[in-house]
């Protein structure tokens, strides 16, 4: 007997698969982020471009005018090349540098690199009159013997002025700026043997380490690891990782996968949370893009946790900071959770955006997460500018003019180490220079070159929305070395009620828009502006795809015209 197909039982058929296929990501929270306010007080996010580039503008000007400037110089010691090196201030007023301190030579990479990369991710090139990037080499230490970039061009000078021991990030972080600058310059002459050289010696300490990251830092040259008064360093391994998949991306040999590999082992085996200063958030990027384009399945959550929570047991604290000060909402901060109530950083929290924003791309179930954070951590970081920062909250406001403008304190602290400010409530905006050679630094040193110039960071992948509160998150602005893309945003919706933004096809082609965290395309043939609705404390990112494209699935990868635009294509 032949049975009739019930047209109703056919429908809810449809629409139950239906939305299997378009379900939406679940997101995943941080316990951290879940701390932080939908909405931070007072409100007002800054124009982080404009910041970046103003800062460019006057800081690199070696005729600039007034008290405690330029904030840079030429040092012609020549080390490691016969060129040479634009030397940058790490704070105003800094007594170990200049060009009359140290024969010029005392100058951090952190600076140096982070002003550069932050002018070039706001679109100004650096190669145009004086070449910035080709100076960048003085830090590549083949003088040494270590054949990797170094955070100053002579490690010895560093000590002569009062400056670091060995210390694992300081020798470490330098080589991954390195690598996103290389991604924006790829033809400078030397670069390419300058990044394999550090490539194949992150790869052969990773081979001597084999698998035991804790050590206060590695010899470069002996090929061996130390220990020594410094803290152990386990979180390097995501630096290491980083570095290599860059190297594998860049260069497509598969032993720079291994030992990106190996290293992320490494960093997942640890027994307790390793985080010591700006890395471990490079480990989860790590995780979940090795995760998307390798089929590998390291554990993104507990990198996470790990970056945000502030458990870190070597570093007592060191994570993301929540909380009300005074009534001035200051999460979002990266820095101690611990000292003096608590004390961020500016250069910390500007550079964890570096890996945390694009790590959405690959894996969007933590889009609210990463959404949020940011929000707080775009709100707050306007607070390290005297200009926004009230006066009866800073340590020397009788001398914010000094800094034109465009460089901030260091850090914000609960409660100022200083005997002299300890009365100033908190948030109280200071810096650590006093503390570097006491006795010997003036007070404007608390105001920070090297932090200031990573502004461009932020600069590259904030803009604001028709609807205040909401931003746009560029998902492509730091992700260095990816294959191609189609443009991708992030918009995180923190109000109680469902929001409508309007976007606008820029473009000269008509543009399809995908939603990865829905699992579908919300609109098609656009031409020219249009409008997302965003559900409540919800996120959309969207990817802009040429109209008409054909789509392939593989892996469990949605692509358009062999392109990848999901990489969690349910």
């Amino acid at each position: 007997m032949k049975r009739e197909l019930n047209p109703l039982k056919l429908l809810l058929v449809a629409v139950l698969l239906g939305s299997q296929l378009f379900a939406q990501v679940p997101q995943q929270t941080l316990s951290r982020v879940e701390q932080m306010p939908d909405l931070p007080k007072p409100f007002h996010i800054i124009d982080y471009k404009k910041m970046a580039i103003d800062f460019d503008k006057t800081v690199f000007d070696f005729n600039a005018k007034g008290k405690y400037w330029p904030l840079v110089w030429i040092d012609s010691s020549y080390k490691n090349f016969h060129q040479p090196v634009v030397g940058m201030y790490t704070a105003m007023a800094d007594c170990r540098q200049g060009p009359s301190n140290n024969n010029g030579m005392f100058h951090e990479a952190l600076a140096n690199m982070g002003a550069s990369l932050g002018a070039t991710l706001v679109g100004i090139d650096k190669t145009r009159g004086l070449n910035y990037i080709s100076m960048l080499k003085n830090y590549f230490n083949k003088e040494t013997g270590w054949n990797i970039m170094m955070n100053n061009t002579c490690p010895d000078v560093a000590k002569l002025g009062g400056g670091y021991a060995r210390d694992w990030w300081y020798d470490v972080y330098p080589n991954v700026l390195f690598y996103a600058i290389y991604d924006k310059y790829p033809s400078i002459e030397g670069f390419d043997e300058i990044a394999r050289s550090i490539a194949d010696k992150f790869y052969q300490a990773d081979s001597v380490l084999n698998g035991n990251y804790h050590y206060s830092f590695f010899d470069y040259k002996a090929m061996k690891p130390v220990t020594s008064q410094i803290c152990p360093q386990p979180d390097v391994a995501a630096g290491h990782a980083y570095v290599l998949y860059m190297a594998y991306k860049k260069f497509g040999e598969g032993r720079y996968l291994k030992g990106a590999i190996s290293a992320m082992k490494a960093l997942q085996s640890q027994p307790v949370n390793p985080t010591y200063e700006v890395l471990m958030p490079f480990g989860a990027y790590m995780a979940a893009r090795i995760n998307a384009e390798c089929g590998k399945n390291f554990d993104i959550h507990q990198m996470l946790d790990w970056s945000f929570n502030g458990t870190a047991v070597c570093r007592e604290g060191w994570g993301v900071l929540v909380g009300n000060w005074n009534g001035y909402d200051i999460s979002g901060m990266v820095g101690s959770t611990v000292d003096e109530g608590g004390y961020g950083f500016l250069m910390n929290t500007y550079d964890a955006a570096i890996p945390l924003v694009p790590m959405v791309r690959y894996n969007q179930s933590y889009a609210n997460a990463i959404g949020k954070w940011m929000l707080n951590a775009a709100n707050v970081c306007k607070l390290f500018y005297p200009q926004y920062m009230p006066a009866d909250h800073q340590t020397l406001p009788q001398l914010a003019s000094v800094t034109k403008g465009v460089i901030a304190y260091e850090g914000i602290i609960k409660k100022s180490h200083y005997s002299q400010f300890e009365n100033i409530p908190g948030p109280v905006a200071q810096g650590d220079g006093p503390l570097w050679m006491p006795g010997k630094n003036p007070d404007a040193s608390q105001f920070s070159v090297y932090g200031s110039g990573h502004v461009g960071v932020f600069g590259s992948i904030i803009r604001k929305t028709n609807v205040e509160g909401i931003l746009q998150l560029d998902l492509l602005a730091t992700d260095f070395y990816h294959d191609k893309a189609y443009p991708t945003y992030l918009y995180y919706n923190p109000y109680a009620s469902a929001k409508s933004i309007t976007l606008h096809n820029d473009s000269k082609i008509r543009m399809d828009v995908y939603n990865t965290v829905a699992g579908k395309f919300i609109a098609k043939n656009i031409s020219a502006t249009y409008t997302v609705s965003i559900a409540p404390k919800s996120s959309v990112v969207l990817v802009l795809v040429p109209s008409g494209g054909k789509q392939t699935v593989k892996d469990k990868m949605l692509m358009v015209n062999n392109v990848v635009i999901d990489y969690m294509y349910q």
